[in-house]
């Protein structure tokens, strides 16, 4: 295991200690299915020292109980986005993953419509279908994210549209899927957070100043 932790909630990473993390086997031993064998779960529990919020990971690791290793909170392993982010953005992109691994079709499908919504409020693009306001944002962002933005657009199609003959099946992994969201959340930082961010910073270092110089007048 790393010895940091990104927080889902407010993505700030953190060193792993005493204080932020802790493990816990939970088993009975008085429920033994035959001799040696126990049941039992391990949690592990990530406590931010930044927003206080808590994820938690189960691994079943008795001989009875065997699962890999879950996040049980929050549910989602989707990124909490602060709520300056368009609220049906955020919606989109978090559904999207709360069905990643029993519809990655309709989890492409989703991500689509998130990377429209992103065009339409970020860019103000409006146009007749998907395809021509990605066209109209080629000549505003780098290539390759363009063509990523692209592919993403065609790769969700897939979900959204049957194919000309119904006997041609493509299917999209869960695997597949996850890296459209991934995009996604490349998309929310660069478009979103870093651009908030950088706003707060000069407006902070503007106030400061300004701070200052009544400071400095109330000397003279």
């Amino acid at each position: 295991m790393s010895d940091n932790f990104t927080c889902p909630y407010c993505q700030s990473s953190y060193a792993l200690h005493y204080q932020t993390y802790g493990v816990s086997i939970v088993n009975n031993s008085n429920c033994i299915c035959q001799e040696g064998s126990h049941y039992a779960v391990k949690l592990e529990y990530f406590t931010c020292p930044k927003c206080k919020n808590t994820v938690v990971f189960a691994e079943g690791t008795g001989d009875y109980i065997k699962f890999n290793r879950k996040q049980l909170l929050p549910a989602s392993t989707a990124k909490q986005f602060p709520t300056f982010i368009p609220e049906p953005i955020r919606q989109d992109y978090e559904e999207a993953y709360s069905i990643l691994e029993l519809s990655p079709k309709a989890s492409a499908t989703l991500s689509r419509r998130c990377i429209q919504g992103m065009i339409h409020n970020y860019w103000n693009i409006r146009l007749k279908n998907l395809n021509q306001e990605i066209s109209a944002l080629k000549d505003k962002i780098d290539p390759s994210l363009w063509n990523a933005i692209d592919a993403l657009r065609q790769l969700g199609n897939i979900g959204a549209h049957m194919e000309k003959d119904i006997n041609t099946i493509v299917d999209i992994d869960s695997d597949e899927a996850e890296k459209l969201l991934r995009l996604v959340e490349i998309l929310i930082k660069e478009w979103y957070v870093i651009p908030h961010e950088r706003e707060e910073l000069l407006a902070g270092i503007v106030q400061i100043n300004s701070q200052k110089q009544e400071q400095r007048k109330k000397t003279e």
